[in-house]
């Protein structure tokens, strides 16, 4: 049996040590299982080592050796899906330049790897609670219901958050905050609806909820079982649809509460909203998806562009090729623009892609039809609504895919 120097094992302890906590810190910040597989292979690739990674959204293996294959070491953990973090992201894609390039050692790495994981939000509590009011009022302002609508929608909006706040420090509420959110939102808007007759509560519960809706994991599951990863693209879409399904349910029960208790009300249908504010809403969508994914202020006006380019770019080919393949068009110009942006400047794509996506993505649709297929009603006038949102979905896939294969991406995140 070959014999190993304790210099062999210190340096080989040291690379599977910063492999580890590099691939649990990008997982944490919700990177997709073949992008982050890619990333860890290739900086295994620079430290000479031999590696073979699993990843899903709830379990990590890692399996490495040395290049003499003299050592191997499994390491197999059990962890929760992350949260989006494009700040984060960021610091981590460069730290892991600079030890490419030499600038850091690799013990400074793994020193910097630990203070980026341990870094405070970026814009604290106060402009988290704008920004998730700010998504519910814009959101509505997307669907051009009302300006009633987006009113109470804002207003439910912040009244999430600070379901959100309460989840963050007690577990039990962590379990049940999608459908403990949505049943008092159902209730507030019932409730509201005798003050103000012309709201529609549906749309206004959707509006308020929409930071929950799981669009854009679903577009991510799809992805990765486009790209094979049958597991975790499995277990992602299987984790959207359980979300979904909570919300819902917790929909259901709350105006079904708010019936009992206060009573039910003539709807007064308003007056719509003129199409300029769509444009309103994308942009205070964009400035509340910066604070809510928590992207650096530099990173900022790149990923505001991303959202005006995927909404401009889809509703100008819409009117030509079909809400579904706008989608496509509108998706494929986002590709194009955020590999552009990782070439330009360095950085993953994903940083701006994430923003622009979010624009695109059908998840309200996946719940109106939900609303549709289980009551038999309308929120909103849409024929069609299943095989659209399927094939919305579709082509957010191809689209990206296509975009990649017109101008192929240098970062693998």
């Amino acid at each position: 049996m070959p014999q190993v120097s304790p210099s062999q094992t210190d340096a080989f302890f040291q690379k599977r040590r910063f492999i580890i906590r590099l691939g649990k810190a990008l997982h944490k910040l919700g990177s997709t299982a073949y992008r982050l597989e890619d990333n860890l292979l290739s900086i295994a690739r620079f430290l000479d080592i031999r590696a073979s990674f699993i990843i899903t959204p709830t379990a990590l293996t890692f399996i490495l050796s040395d290049d003499e294959d003299d050592q191997q070491y499994n390491h197999l953990v059990r962890v929760t899906p992350g949260e989006i973090d494009l700040g984060s992201l960021a610091r981590i894609d460069e730290l892991v330049d600079e030890l490419v390039n030499g600038e850091r050692t690799l013990d400074e790495a793994i020193e910097r790897l630990k203070e980026v994981n341990s870094k405070p939000p970026p814009y604290g509590i106060i402009l988290t609670f704008l920004a998730f009011g700010a998504s519910s009022g814009a959101f509505a302002m997307l669907m051009h219901t009302s300006w009633h609508d987006v009113f109470w929608s804002t207003i439910l909006g912040f009244v999430v958050f600070l379901f959100v706040i309460w989840a963050e420090r007690s577990r039990r509420v962590t379990e049940m905050l999608e459908p403990i959110a949505a049943l008092t939102t159902s209730m507030l808007a019932s409730l509201i609806s005798l003050f103000d007759p012309s709201i529609n509560i549906p749309m206004v519960i959707l509006s308020s909820i929409i930071a929950f809706i799981p669009g854009l994991s679903l577009t991510v599951g799809l992805s990765e079982l486009a790209a094979r990863h049958l597991m975790s693209g499995t277990a992602r879409i299987m984790d959207s649809v359980m979300v979904l399904f909570k919300l819902y349910f917790g929909a259901v029960l709350g105006m079904a509460f708010g019936k009992l208790i206060w009573g039910e009300t003539s709807f007064i249908p308003p007056d719509t909203m003129p199409v300029w504010t769509s444009w309103l809403a994308v942009t205070t969508l964009s400035i509340s998806l910066v604070i809510l994914f928590k992207v650096r202020l530099k990173d900022a006006p790149w990923g505001m562009i991303a959202g005006y380019i995927s909404f401009s770019v889809s509703i100008w080919a819409s009117n030509y090729l079909g809400v579904a393949l706008g989608a496509f068009v509108g998706a494929f110009a986002l590709g194009i623009y955020s590999n552009l942006f990782s070439r330009i400047m360095n950085l993953p794509s994903s940083i701006v892609r994430l923003l622009g996506l979010v624009v695109l993505v059908p998840g309200s649709k996946v719940y109106i039809g939900l609303n549709n297929f289980v009551t038999g009603k309308q929120m909103v006038a849409v024929s069609d609504l299943g095989s659209q949102t399927f094939l919305i979905f579709m082509s957010l896939v191809a689209g990206l895919i296509f975009s990649n294969v017109a101008l192929p991406h240098r970062k693998n995140l």
